[in-house]
Order: structure tokens, then C-alpha cells, then sequence
């Protein structure tokens, strides 16, 4: 005779209710893990999508992400004719905002050479930039539609592809122009205020700036060979992918990282009281009827069983419940949610030892019940 399936069917309602709640719990902890690798993805998003093995940026600086960085245009062909480098291209990065439709977009702006690295690492809908100006592919994030005209800046653009998932650290949806144009939104000074440099007698400065250039190299090239090939340059330095992605965790997501991860635990924790004080209650109010079995001589091992089984259920129905409801809505967060199965797996096996450990509250209680009692009124 199973003694929980049993006390379980008794009261079926609360259990089941009592299940929901602790999964809507659960629930949120496993959507504060795929929120954070989510975090993780997007800060390495846009550094992956060029697929290039060098990082050339200002000296001193971490490169574009974690810091400001410019260097001239023309260094893209010092870089491309260091041995090793396939090829190498320059890049621009910036956050604007704009209107769309009525509405306020901010989009995070990139820009690159057509012909070099650096453009959208894929084109679900349309085609790629094939003219030297005006010409966009957005991110499917934006709600930009192929054939869409955005104003950006002092220009229009027209929408003539489509990528996805390539957005900042911040979330926000990217946009792919030309470097020319990127260059004259990000250097170039409104008519005012060109104005005011001109009367003041100001020289402006060359409009070839980058904010990085990247490098790809041939097969059997060594990136740090490379960047140590750069770094004797006076004014500028190079971090190969690998360093950059480890500034972009480091800098951009690990307060993220460590802030959800104490929320995460308290969650676990909050979760562990629950289950303790559920099981705890549970057995409470079957003080007569383990007075009456111990009376008839069950085993404190039957028990000790039933209780641990109740745990148990209550976790893993609770757990599961969590995990469709989070799978189930994960595309509707406005960030990306990732859910990964070994995540998953880790936080059943969390909570399974949680059940264990919260049971014993209720395993407590029930080995102190006296069978005596199971003969008062």
C-alpha cells in the first residue's frame, strides 16, 4: 500500500493547488537562469557576428564595447597587409533613436564595408547592402519590414534585408548601413553647429574614423602572433576574439550576472521554507492517523517514506509546472530567454535535494507523534 499516492488522492484540490504555486516559484527561478544566459548571448552577439579573430581599437582602451575607441580608417590596410590576415575591415558602432510608425525605436547602429568583414552574419528576407549609401538590414526585433523608409539622422533609409538575434548588450535591435554613412552619422556635426567650428576657426578632422577595425585570419595564423605584431604600433593595440569576449562578460554582464544569482538563490531558498513548511503542515494534521499506525506496529521506515514520497511529488509536479509555464512564454519576454537543458536538468536535481532536505522537518515531527495518542478522542 502506497501511504502517500493514498494521502495524496485525499486531498487532491489543495495538492494540486499547492503544486501550481510552488511551480509559478520555481517557474521564476528558471526564468532568472534563462534571462541571464540570455544577458550572456546578447553581449556576445554582435562580437561574434563579424566570425573575425582580431580586434584592432585605440591604445588603452578594451575595445568598442566597454570603452570609446577611434583610430584613423587607413589602418585597415596596415592591418590587411600584416602576414597572417586574410582580410580586415573597419567598423562603427552607435546607439540612436529614431520614429517608426509614430512610435520612438532606438536601434544600435553598425556600420561596415560591404566587401570587408564585419556585416550581418546572415539574411533570412531581401538581400544584403549592394549600394554605397542609404540602404539598411535590420534586425527582425525592429518591426521593420522590407521596403520600409527610416529616417536616421539627416537621411532616410530603406530596409532592404532582414537578420535576426543580432542585438546590443543593452537589447537593443541592430541595423546594418555602410561605413560611409555610419561615419557621416556619427562624425559629422549638425549644420549648426559646423557652422560654429567654422566661424571659431576650427579644422575639422579626417571623416575616415573608425571605432575598430577587424581582422580574419588565414587558417594557420596565430591571433596572438598577430595582435603582438600590433601592439608594437604606437597608437594603437589589438585583443583577439577570445579576450574581447571575456571583457564583454566581464564588463557588460557580471554585475547582471552575480545580482541575478543572489536572487536566484534567495528564490531557492524561499522555495525550500515552502516545501518545509507544506510537508511540516501536511503531517501535522495527520498526527492520529501515524499515531494509529505506529499503534499497529508499521515501521518508522513506512513513515519516514510516505513523507519523503510527498516531498518528492510536491517538487517535481511544482517543477514541472514551472518549466512548461516558462517555456511556454519565454518568447514573449522583451528580452531573450534562453533555456538550456543542462540548466534545467541542474535545477531539478537542485530541487530534488531540496525536497529531501525540507522533509525532514515533517520526518522530524512525525517520529516524535506518541501511538498513544492514536487512543484519545
Amino acid at each position: 500500500m502506497n501511504l502517500a499516492y493514498r494521502d495524496i488522492r485525499h486531498g487532491f484540490g489543495r495538492f494540486i493547488l499547492t503544486c501550481i504555486g510552488l511551480g509559478l516559484l520555481l517557474g521564476v527561478v528558471l526564468a532568472m537562469i534563462g534571462i541571464y544566459r540570455g544577458l550572456v548571448v546578447d553581449a556576445l552577439t554582435i562580437a561574434r557576428a563579424p566570425a573575425v579573430d582580431l580586434w584592432i581599437v585605440e591604445a588603452n582602451t578594451r575595445g568598442p564595447f566597454a570603452e570609446a575607441s577611434r583610430i584613423p580608417g587607413d589602418v585597415r590596410e596596415a592591418v590587411a597587409r600584416i602576414a597572417g590576415v586574410e582580410s580586415a575591415g573597419g567598423i562603427t558602432y552607435q546607439t540612436v533613436e529614431t520614429e517608426h510608425m509614430g512610435a520612438k525605436l532606438r536601434l544600435y547602429v553598425i556600420g561596415y564595408e560591404p566587401t570587408r568583414p564585419g556585416g550581418p552574419p546572415e539574411i533570412l528576407a531581401g538581400r544584403g547592402i549592394a549600394r554605397s549609401h542609404y540602404e539598411m538590414v535590420a534586425d527582425q526585433s525592429t518591426g521593420l519590414a522590407l521596403g520600409d523608409r527610416l529616417r536616421v539622422g539627416r537621411n532616410t533609409f530603406s530596409v532592404v534585408g532582414l537578420t535576426r538575434h543580432q542585438v546590443s548588450s543593452g537589447g537593443d535591435p541592430a541595423v546594418y548601413i555602410t561605413l560611409a554613412d555610419a561615419q557621416k552619422l556619427q562624425f559629422d556635426l549638425a549644420p549648426s553647429a559646423a557652422r560654429i567650428q567654422q566661424a571659431r576657426g576650427a579644422v575639422g578632422g579626417s571623416r575616415d574614423t573608425v571605432n575598430a577595425v577587424v581582422a580574419r585570419l588565414q587558417p594557420n595564423a596565430s591571433p596572438e602572433a598577430v595582435a603582438e605584431a600590433v601592439r608594437r604600433w604606437k597608437h594603437q593595440t589589438a585583443i583577439t576574439q577570445e579576450a574581447q569576449e571575456q571583457i564583454l562578460i566581464r564588463s557588460l554582464v557580471d554585475r547582471a550576472r552575480r545580482q541575478i544569482g543572489l536572487f536566484t538563490s534567495l528564490l531557492l531558498v524561499v522555495s525550500a521554507v515552502i516545501i518545509a513548511l507544506i510537508i511540516y503542515t501536511m503531517t501535522m494534521e495527520k498526527t492520529k492517523q501515524i499515531a494509529t499506525l505506529k499503534l499497529i506496529g508499521a515501521p518508522d521506515r513506512t513513515i519516514i517514506g510516505m513523507i519523503v514520497q510527498q516531498a518528492l511529488a510536491l517538487g517535481l509536479i511544482g517543477f514541472s509546472i514551472g518549466v512548461t509555464l516558462i517555456a511556454g512564454i519565454s518568447d514573449y519576454f522583451p528580452r531573450r530567454v534562453i533555456l538550456e537543458a543542462d540548466n534545467v536538468l541542474a535545477l531539478g536535481l537542485v530541487v530534488v535535494v531540496v525536497c529531501l532536505m525540507a522533509s525532514g522537518l515533517g520526518v522530524r515531527a512525525a517520529l516524535r507523534v506518541d501511538p498513544a495518542t492514536a487512543l484519545g478522542s
